[in-house]
């Protein structure tokens, strides 16, 4: 078991409510998603991508592997979104405040988990 577990759990709820917001995307996730040109045929992807990785961030407090693999795959994941978000020259408050921001906690989940793990 991951010591301490909070981390995970507070990630995992952020990516729930992520994950809830996405599935008919709110204006600001909307706006966000048009201003880096994702195209809206994969939005719907969006939801249950991140409620799995709710569920395995709960499941890896248990299975430190899958903690370590969901980590890496949301440091991936925001990778790309920072990368689009500079492709699109959005260099707003969604790159720093929300992917940006986003990447630095799942980076810091990640050192944290594969420490713990």
């Amino acid at each position: 078991m991951v010591q301490p577990w909070w981390p995970l759990a507070l990630l995992a709820v952020i990516q729930l409510c992520d994950a809830v917001l996405c599935v008919k995307p709110v204006a600001f996730i909307r706006q966000c998603l048009n201003d880096v040109r994702f195209p809206e045929r994969f939005w719907k992807f969006l939801p249950p991508l991140k409620a799995a990785a709710a569920a395995g961030l709960i499941v890896g407090i248990w299975v430190p592997p899958l903690a370590v693999l969901v980590c890496a795959a949301l440091v991936c994941y925001f990778v790309a979104a920072v990368s689009a978000h500079v492709r699109a020259r959005d260099f707003g408050r969604n790159l720093f405040l929300n992917a940006t921001a986003m990447l630095v906690i799942c980076s810091a989940a990640l050192v944290f988990t594969v420490q713990a793990a």
